[in-house]
């Protein structure tokens, strides 16, 4: 897709190899995202993976109304901006309403729609008018084939430029499971489509108000994802997860990050020859 090679204009783009979106849940602070994008876009230059900084500059799903939702919405966007920058990398974050998509698009590459409001026909055009790239993620309630519907919103809003990203299915009430016949059947919207390796493995509705997770699975998702022809990866890392103010229980541990794309790129490269 063009649109990705101006995405990466800064850097090494393959289209034989999969791009990174990657960085911790939410802005804590400056020293938080910094460091997190200074070790993973070091590992990707060195391995050739393009990446994409993510953050969320405010998080509005939250299970519980007393947890963590962000340091204020002008103070996450403009240090989300300045990780971009500094590393020269292109930045994502979600948006959760039709009137953020402007003020979001001053300061964000990609504008991301959360997978509960991929529906929301006012907020896919909205980031859709922007001009920036919409990265749709697929909600738990639907199935890879009827997001041509999220697809054809953007389209007729004049935009092109979409990614699709699959992050598991509801499995009852509190689990989600991953359904791998997701990833060819989005790519059939032609768009690139985008493996979520930690939201997938979330363990939702928990009556401590904290969602759970899998993380020891995360390898097993991005390698069955690079398998089964993802174009992308999104994980989300952090220093130490257990500390983490959104999403600990699903983070990757940012000193195993290395070690798990090292994998990944050969197995991209032994797939990529099927």
């Amino acid at each position: 897709m063009e649109f990705l090679h101006q995405l990466f204009q800064h850097q090494s783009y393959n289209k034989k190899n999969f791009f990174l979106i990657a960085g911790p849940c939410v802005v804590e602070s400056e020293e938080l995202v910094m460091e997190v994008a200074d070790k993973v876009s070091s590992i990707c230059r060195n391995l050739g993976i393009p990446y994409i900084f993510k953050a969320s500059y405010r998080k509005a799903n939250r299970t519980s109304a007393g947890s963590f939702t962000g340091i204020g919405d002008d103070n996450g966007m403009s240090l989300i901006q300045k990780t971009g920058a500094t590393y020269k990398v292109p930045t994502t974050s979600d948006i959760h309403a039709h009137e953020e998509a402007a003020l979001a698009a001053k300061y964000i590459d990609i504008l991301q729609i959360p997978a509960f409001l991929c529906r929301q026909t006012d907020l896919l055009v909205a980031a859709a008018e922007t001009g920036k790239v919409v990265n749709v993620k697929k909600g738990q309630f639907l199935s890879g084939p009827a997001m041509k519907f999220a697809v054809e919103k953007i389209r007729r809003a004049g935009n092109e430029k979409i990614l699709l990203t699959e992050r598991g299915t509801t499995f009852g009430y509190q689990d989600l499971v991953v359904d791998y016949r997701n990833i060819p059947w989005m790519q059939e919207h032609n768009t690139p489509v985008v493996m979520d390796c930690t939201h997938s493995l979330q363990q939702p509705n928990q009556t401590s108000g904290v969602t759970g997770g899998n993380p020891q699975l995360i390898s097993t998702i991005a390698k069955a994802a690079i398998a089964a022809g993802a174009d992308g990866l999104f994980i989300e890392t952090h220093p130490n997860p257990s500390i983490a103010k959104s999403d600990g229980a699903n983070m990757l541990r940012l000193d195993l990050l290395q070690g798990l794309l090292e994998q990944l790129v050969k197995l991209r490269q032994v797939v990529s020859e099927f």
